[in-house]
């Protein structure tokens, strides 16, 4: 049921408090610490490239990773908080919270469409706009859905598919708590100009002609 959890390298720091962690820095690393669980709270070096790097793809912080550190055992975790530097904006510290197999968690969710190709709204030349390609869910930590799936296959022209038709894995719910879209079939474009062209037609003939004389021979 869960999709690949990424991994994350990270190195046991050696000393804590300030000073240990200016050194991590200029060493090139971001000082974190793990905490949670039952067992004690870890202080890491993170690599800041590789740190920068994940940040500026985004999501960093709603999602699940495998942490990896020489001498302990593997652990899930999840990113409380990035301290980030006043004035650059660059990270100087980062929090990470362990995760127990029954802990919920907010993850974006990645979602697949199926029945593209009987779609009525598709075969007569709609366009299928996906609204959201992730959704944002709470999820247990044990039972994490590589993804969720959207059926098309019964949309016509002007149709919505909502979170309300998708069955959600057990156990997960989505955190916005009402019935959003997310794809729709639009109408082409070329109806959409033909419809727009028309209503132009439709005004300029609705135009009224109180300004017009009147025909010769009569008195305005």
């Amino acid at each position: 049921m869960a999709g690949e959890i990424p991994d994350l390298e990270a190195q046991v720091r050696t000393g804590t408090g300030k000073g240990a962690a200016r050194q991590a820095r200029r060493d090139g690393m971001v000082p974190g610490i793990v905490f949670g669980g039952d067992t004690d709270p870890l202080p890491i070096n993170i690599p800041f490239n590789k740190l920068l790097t994940m940040l500026r793809a985004g999501r960093f912080k709603a999602t699940l990773f495998n942490m990896k550190v020489e001498g302990h055992d593997d652990v899930r975790v999840i990113c409380r908080d990035v301290q980030r530097h006043v004035v650059k904006d660059l990270p100087t510290h980062v929090d990470f919270m362990r995760l127990k197999r029954t802990t919920k968690v907010n993850l974006f969710i990645h979602v697949d469409v199926i029945g593209e190709d009987v779609s009525p709204g598709l075969k007569k030349g709609g366009t299928l706009t996906l609204v959201r390609p992730e959704v944002e869910l709470v999820v247990t930590a044990a039972d994490i859905p590589e993804s969720i799936t959207i059926d098309v296959s019964e949309l016509e022209i002007g149709d919505s598919a909502t979170i309300s038709h998708v069955k959600l894995p057990a156990g997960s719910k989505p955190v916005i708590d009402r019935d959003f879209v997310i794809a729709q079939i639009s109408a082409p474009s070329a109806l959409k100009s033909a419809d727009e062209d028309e209503d132009e037609d439709t005004a300029v003939d609705e135009v009224p002609t109180t300004e017009m004389g009147a025909p010769d021979g009569e008195e305005s």
